[in-house]
């Protein structure tokens, strides 16, 4: 359970993130795509930008909770299972950021919610070796 409370806040502080940081970029850019316009004066613009603190916090956030993942889960399981995260990302940027999300997109990303069902389905394996070749639990602080 603690596994996937740590997990939902991961994926929602990345994808929250994400999104500030992306609306912070487009107001200090004024939405201007050419890369040639990027400048000093611009980075120090998104430095005062509340937008961009507010999504390089949240990121900070997501890697604690993965970072904290790890120790309960295996990797294996707990990368799939952030690429939820794919999932919201879209959801938000067409739901706050108004961009144009195709059928397709939407395709693509119910097919990783699907790979993700089936990876969360698999079951864990039970022993690996460690470095001194040593059979251990591979989830010893699991509850």
């Amino acid at each position: 359970m603690k596994t996937a409370i740590v997990l939902t806040v991961a994926i929602l502080a990345q994808s929250i993130g994400n999104v500030a940081l992306s609306k912070g970029m487009k107001l200090v850019s004024g939405g201007s795509s050419d890369s040639a316009d990027f400048s000093l004066i611009m980075l120090l613009e998104a430095m005062q930008s509340p937008f961009i603190w507010t999504g390089i916090l949240l990121l900070i956030l997501f890697f604690v909770m993965f970072t904290v993942s790890l120790t309960w889960a295996d990797l294996s399981f707990v990368v799939p299972v952030i690429s939820l995260s794919y999932i919201v990302n879209v959801a938000l940027a067409h739901q706050f950021l108004g961009e144009s999300v195709s059928e397709t997109r939407w395709a693509g990303t119910l097919l990783i919610c699907l790979g993700v069902i089936l990876v969360t389905k698999s079951g864990n394996t039970p022993k690996h070796n460690n470095a001194y070749g040593l059979n251990q639990e591979t989830r010893p602080y699991q509850t």
